[in-house]
């Protein structure tokens, strides 16, 4: 067979494939291959870089100077409220209580004495031998040992929680970090922080935007319900998608003067993975402190223009497309994109529903000449999945 024959049935053969690629004859106008501008549902999404921060965050400090005797949890392993943690010498303490006590026993028989006293000086006040310097004597001593039995019972007070500080008890639920001071120590207020514990179960996530963006978000939301109206998802550090939402729940007053941004704050959910238990390494996805990527996410998806992102050449004056007017003219048109795909590209400005657009034999089409255009092949035409601008 000829090779201009075998040429020209390949030719044939790519023309059915795609009637883009159907050259006309010589001095015809180039074949393009199009697709209209369409409206698509969009989820509009903000990006931003945050960090995870515990809800609750407790620094166990001694309260009273003591022996530290027992320590009672596993560094890295998740507490309760209530749970005892350490356990410091009791015996002085004890001894402590005891002696109020007896100071109180003595204060209370002393004021029982002073009190008889003054009745029966009270008594005798109207007899012969009454006098009234006696009554006014008693009184001033039964109201002065009342005095003295109300500061017993008060010392009595504060020993007894003076005792109770021997036991350091963890005052929420979460994960403790390991112990900074060891059994056998002296520990005291002055000592610092035996142990921290940090909540696990909701997290908040941080982030800072600057003051535009968070302007944009505002007039973006106001209408549309404000914080109801955005969800919270996050990235982790090795890229994946994190399976729980969360909510906004507050938003700095106040503009950090040194970078012009606000801080706002998510609330998010941390359960346990799968198979895993409390205190296991990794037990959680999320971690105080842990850097994170923010996504902001309308509830609601909105309707935009997309067109496949093959169609989008740019230079050095920006982003723009080959569009198909009449007479088949090729005009070169300048457009904004939102949040892209490597599929889907959302034009934010420059295009208008319905337009034609060029996504084949992009290399082809030039400023003002007329081209000859058919439907785009399916893998080009096919709307992609909705993307998130």
């Amino acid at each position: 067979m000829p090779y201009r024959l075998v040429s020209l049935l390949a030719l044939a053969l790519a023309a059915l494939v795609n009637p883009a690629l159907a050259q006309p004859g010589p001095g015809g106008p180039p074949a393009v291959g199009v697709v209209q501008a369409q409206k698509r549902p969009v989820i509009e999404t903000s990006e931003f870089v945050g960090r995870i921060q515990a809800v609750n965050r407790v620094d166990l400090v001694a309260r009273v100077t003591a022996f530290l005797q027992e320590r009672h949890f596993i560094e890295g392993t998740e507490v309760h409220k209530g749970d005892l943690l350490y356990r410091l010498e009791r015996a002085p303490f004890e001894a402590q209580v005891a002696g109020q006590a007896a100071s109180v026993a003595q204060a209370n028989a002393v004021l029982q004495g002073s009190s008889l006293t003054l009745g029966r000086a009270e008594a005798l006040l109207n007899t012969p031998a009454g006098q009234r310097s006696r009554v006014d004597d008693a009184q001033s001593t039964q109201r002065s040992q009342a005095a003295q039995l109300a500061n017993a019972q008060a010392q009595l007070r504060l020993a007894q929680v003076n005792l109770d500080y021997t036991e350091i008890k963890a005052p929420i639920d979460g994960k403790i970090s390991r112990t900074t001071v060891t059994e056998g120590n002296v520990v005291s207020p002055s000592s610092g922080t035996l142990a921290t514990i940090v909540s696990q179960d909701p997290m908040y996530v941080l982030f800072p935007i600057s003051v535009r963006a968070a302007t944009d978000l505002r007039d973006r939301y106001d209408d549309k319900g404000g914080f109801s109206a955005v969800t919270i998802k996050l990235k982790l550090p090795n890229g994946k998608m994190y399976d729980q939402a969360g909510k906004l729940d507050y938003v700095d007053p106040t503009v950090a003067p040194n970078t012009d941004t606000l801080t706002l704050r998510g609330r998010i959910p941390n359960p346990l993975r799968a198979e895993s238990k409390p205190g296991d390494p990794g037990d959680r996805e999320l971690s105080d402190g842990q850097f994170v990527t923010v996504l902001l996410e309308g509830v609601q998806p909105v309707e935009q223009i997309a067109i496949p992102r093959v169609a989008v050449l740019s230079d050095q004056q920006g982003s723009y497309v080959w569009v198909v007017g009449d007479g088949n003219k090729v005009e070169q048109r300048r457009i904004q994109l939102g949040q892209s795909t490597p599929e889907t590209a959302v034009i934010s400005a420059g295009l208008k529903e319905g337009e034609t657009v060029v996504v084949d034999g992009v290399q082809r089409a030039k400023p003002g000449i007329v081209v000859n255009p058919a439907p785009a092949s399916a893998g080009l035409a096919a709307p992609a999945p909705a993307p998130r601008n």
